[in-house]
């Protein structure tokens, strides 16, 4: 069963075949996907789908902390939207705060 790995700290720079090619070294790689904003601008991670998980348990022992184009990647199992929700506790509550109408304090209403 294939396994998705999240990939933190790469330079602005860095192409998907670049990081491809690293994580091919470990195993085989079903996909990368580098994350960038709306203008285009990469926005240092991105995610490798591994197609095994003893694939991506190597991936993650032989590459996390590796030096990839000047930058100590970050390697580690990809969470899903609902368990970073859950690890959010408070903020994704804060997150949802709006303002009424006027200023000043007090005037916040809960979703």
């Amino acid at each position: 069963m294939s396994k998705k790995l999240y990939v933190g700290n790469l330079t602005y720079s860095i192409s998907e075949d670049a990081v491809r090619n690293a994580f091919a070294e470990v195993g085989e790689v079903l996909s990368v996907r580098l994350i960038t904003d709306e203008s285009g601008k990469m926005k240092g991670f991105g995610f490798v789908e591994m197609a095994s998980e003893e694939d991506a348990a190597r991936a993650i022992k032989t590459l996390n902390g590796a030096t990839l184009m000047g930058r100590n990647i970050i390697v580690n199992e990809a969470r899903s939207q609902s368990e970073k929700t859950k690890t959010t506790g408070g903020a994704s509550r804060r997150m949802q705060t709006k303002r009424a109408s006027g200023t000043g304090r007090g005037n916040r209403q809960w979703k």
